[in-house]
């Protein structure tokens, strides 16, 4: 299974996305390595495939964003997950 395709920048809402749901794994993967104090760098090379040597600035905001996330998954967006949908 391949990982999901990703913006720069994570839609920004205070509703979980369907990008959010795509990219669960991605924001658990983030909160880990940050846990581990894994430099963004290799972080960002890892799960992003992005080199931070010659994307320097797209590569720190992509990591920035999608951590930024991650942690508001960890505060707000989970809550999301727990409610029923209706169809």
């Amino acid at each position: 299974m391949s990982a999901p395709e990703f913006a720069d920048e994570p839609p920004q809402s205070d509703r979980l996305s369907a990008y959010d749901e795509r990219h669960l794994v991605t924001y658990l993967r983030l909160l880990d390595a940050e846990k581990d104090e894994a430099s963004w760098e290799e972080v960002v090379s890892i799960i992003f495939a992005i080199d931070p040597a010659s994307e320097p600035v797209r590569a720190r905001r992509v990591y920035d964003t999608h951590l930024a996330r991650a942690k508001w998954m960890t505060q707000h967006g989970y809550k999301h997950l727990l409610v029923p949908r209706t169809q």
